[in-house]
């Protein structure tokens, strides 16, 4: 192994490990910080891929610990209509210039950032029928650009859902967008058994990491954790926009 692809794999896996922990008790965020440190390692067009399948094993083992507070009306609406849309965005991922993915993921990062400070972001209300459209931007957006915590948090945590249930819910209704998304990348070939096993690889340790966030979740104080997701998504997205 190469100094380049040691420096990688140690980048790679310790922000694999505080991405999923931040996440296991803020409810979002581990992508939006895994997601730079992954198109720094092996570029935008297989960063998605491989986050894709990471998240799928991170959210999987946030529904685990979560999973007698589950809301499963919620994620049945969500999927109706996140499934068609995360089909439409992953072919859009296919086909768009790996160029122009990056500086539309710069802009989208420091978007999330500017909408979790309107009043909408921080206000906004939903009824159980409202997770079907809900679903339906959240599935076309996570498969164009990665993830996109931030912007569904707010929703989740309006319609009453907190702490377990909102952790277990969002992550159920995000592994939903996730096998759909793997079935259209496999499709276009864009995710190969190597960028499988390192998805897995990273899965692993943020299954660690959300072990760890679990037994954090009463002991630390939740405002840290937006202010450290937030500072992150205005540093990548900067950089992004500026050198996509």
């Amino acid at each position: 192994m190469s100094p380049e692809q040691l420096l990688v794999t140690v980048g790679v896996g310790l922000a694999a490990f505080a991405a999923s922990t931040i996440a296991a008790v803020a409810g979002f965020g581990g992508a939006v910080i895994m997601l730079p440190v992954l198109v720094w390692g092996f570029g935008v067009r297989d960063a998605i891929p491989i986050l894709t399948v990471a998240q799928l094993i991170g959210n999987l083992s946030r529904v685990w610990f979560n999973r007698r507070e589950l809301s499963l009306l919620v994620v049945k609406w969500f999927a109706l209509g996140g499934v068609p849309a995360a089909v439409l965005g992953g072919i859009v991922f296919a086909t768009a210039p790996a160029g122009a993915l990056v500086r539309l993921l710069g802009v989208f990062l420091l978007a999330v950032v500017v909408y979790r400070h309107t009043p909408w972001g921080k206000r906004a209300r939903l009824t159980l029928r409202g997770f079907l459209p809900l679903g339906a931007i959240s599935g076309f957006l996570s498969a164009l650009l990665g993830s996109i915590g931030p912007f569904m948090a707010p929703f989740f945590l309006a319609y009453g859902l907190a702490k377990g249930a909102y952790i277990g819910t969002e992550a159920l209704s995000t592994v939903v967008m996730h096998v759909t998304k793997l079935g259209v990348y496999g499709k276009y070939s864009l995710l190969g058994v190597r960028g499988v096993l390192i998805g897995v690889a990273i899965g692993g340790v943020m299954f660690l990491g959300s072990y760890a966030g679990k037994r954090l979740l009463d002991k630390v104080p939740e405002r840290m954790f937006p202010m450290i997701i937030e500072g992150v998504l205005v540093i990548a997205g900067v950089t992004f926009l500026v050198g996509g």
